[in-house]
């Protein structure tokens, strides 16, 4: 009995998290009203609060997941591959992600430049998690002579994650017939230019 209530807890608050995402990122937070996301999800308003505190809990949660599940892929994507295979793969696991998940894309490029919000410290931390995967690959690159060994890694990291969520942001809006693979291609003909430089 728990099994099925803690899963259908879960599809639930997966269903507020792609509502909320939507909304937000169709209207903006401010715009987004609770009953809005209540509807768009096909539950009560009651449903959304017994689930998260406020529609700022709602928000903060939903970037700890999208985020996390960026992370998680990242991890993945690199796992057991050596520096040179494991930035190509790191390049195509956020394409591929912010093809699936284009709003939540939309929602944290645009979150990113708005430093007001009671979450802009979750969002930091949660940034930084993703960007350390990244940073595990340039440095060990670095390491291995892959890439320049006088490399920023942090800023470097940090790039190539802003790079890739813009590019592919670009990519889904202005060229959605354009292929993954030419996408990836070009992103990782940048790349490879700034690591011979």
């Amino acid at each position: 009995m728990t099994d099925g209530r803690t899963r259908r807890r879960e599809d639930t608050r997966q269903r507020l998290f792609v509502a909320a995402v939507e909304l937000i990122a169709e209207q903006g937070f401010s715009a987004t009203t609770v009953d809005d996301i209540a509807a768009r999800a096909g539950v009560a308003k009651g449903t959304v609060y017994y689930n998260f505190e406020s529609k700022t809990v709602l928000f903060e949660e939903l970037l700890r997941h999208g985020i996390g599940l960026l992370t998680a892929e990242f991890r993945a994507a690199v796992d057991g591959l050596p520096p040179r295979e494991a930035l190509a793969a790191l390049v195509r696991a956020e394409l591929d992600y912010i093809r699936r998940y284009r709003a939540f894309a939309q929602l944290l490029l645009s979150e990113m430049w708005r430093t007001n919000r009671e979450w802009q410290q979750t969002l930091r931390l949660l940034r930084g998690e993703a960007i350390e995967v990244i940073a595990e690959t340039v440095r060990a690159g670095v390491a291995g002579g892959d890439l320049p060994d006088d490399l920023d890694v942090r800023t470097a990291s940090s790039a190539l994650f802003g790079v890739g969520l813009v590019v592919a942001v670009d990519w889904l809006v202005f060229q959605p017939d354009r292929p993954i693979a030419d996408v990836q291609e070009s992103l990782l003909g940048i790349v490879r230019r700034v690591a011979q430089t």
